[in-house]
């Protein structure tokens, strides 16, 4: 930092150039993205500084779309739809909501590519013990497989693991993620006698380390596909209306535990 741009060099970006007149994204112009470049793509250029094309750029579009929402039940989307009856506009409604997303929900896809990339450092020999050494230092779940709902199976996860196995046969990608999450739930299902299936963050972890993302990126996207379902959620409830809505019908009390 000279002293001539203490102020300038105070924040420092490869994301942003402008001035009057002109603005460049990652040294592109604005207007040259403009109605040439997908949303998608414009989310993996801002972030990643890198191009993305073809069958990963429809990988990466399938990812997010598939996220977007899980209904009412979700804690975030709840979340969101109480903030828009209690007065508030729909960025803090959706704020909320997106506050809601921690190490439990929304953390998981995070936490799926960090364990494929295990299993991958493992063996192939190595998968159960690669299982049994997360489960000692994370406790027993194993993150993107189980859902409590959608049994005996997400029905996200065959659309885009199909689509995983397309780009990977058409040598976009290697495939490989893919067979370690199909490995880890067979021997799932092996362990516990039934199906244990492989859920929305074990799918789309597939395709962000297909994609070779950090995984803590799997768990900033997985952000912006639930904000989508923030705000729709948040719009509609404010469309219905209602005033201070709590997470219950007022006729349900909750279990008093004092003296």
């Amino acid at each position: 930092m000279t002293e001539r741009n203490d102020v300038s060099d105070w924040w420092r970006t490869a994301i942003i150039d402008m001035e009057p007149g002109r603005i460049a994204l990652r040294g592109r112009p604005v207007e040259e993205l403009i109605g040439n470049t997908g949303f998608a793509q414009m989310i993996w250029l801002l972030v990643t500084g890198q191009d993305i094309s073809g069958a990963r750029a429809d990988l990466f579009e399938a990812a997010l779309v598939a996220a977007v929402d899980h209904g009412p039940q979700a804690p975030s989307i709840a979340a969101a739809r109480m903030a828009a009856t209690c007065g508030v506009g729909l960025q803090s409604a959706m704020a909320t909501g997106l506050n809601m997303l921690g190490d439990v929900h929304g953390g998981a896809g995070e936490q799926a590519v960090v364990l494929y990339r295990a299993v991958e450092d493992a063996g192939s020999q190595g998968l159960a013990q690669a299982l049994d050494d997360w489960r000692a230092a994370h406790g027993r779940y194993l993150p993107g497989f189980g859902h409590r709902f959608h049994k005996p199976v997400d029905p996200r996860a065959p659309r885009l693991l199909a689509l995983v196995r397309e780009a990977a046969a058409a040598g976009e990608v290697s495939g490989a993620y893919a067979d370690i999450g199909s490995a880890i739930e067979r021997h799932l299902a092996e362990e516990r006698g039934k199906p244990v299936p492989m859920n929305i963050d074990g799918a789309t972890a597939v395709i962000y380390a297909e994609l070779g993302c950090p995984a803590p990126l799997a768990r900033g996207f997985f952000g912006l596909s639930r904000s989508v379902g923030l705000l729709a959620h948040a719009w509609e409830q404010t469309e219905q209306g209602g005033r201070n809505k709590g997470p219950t019908p007022p006729g349900y009390r909750w279990t008093y535990e004092g003296p």
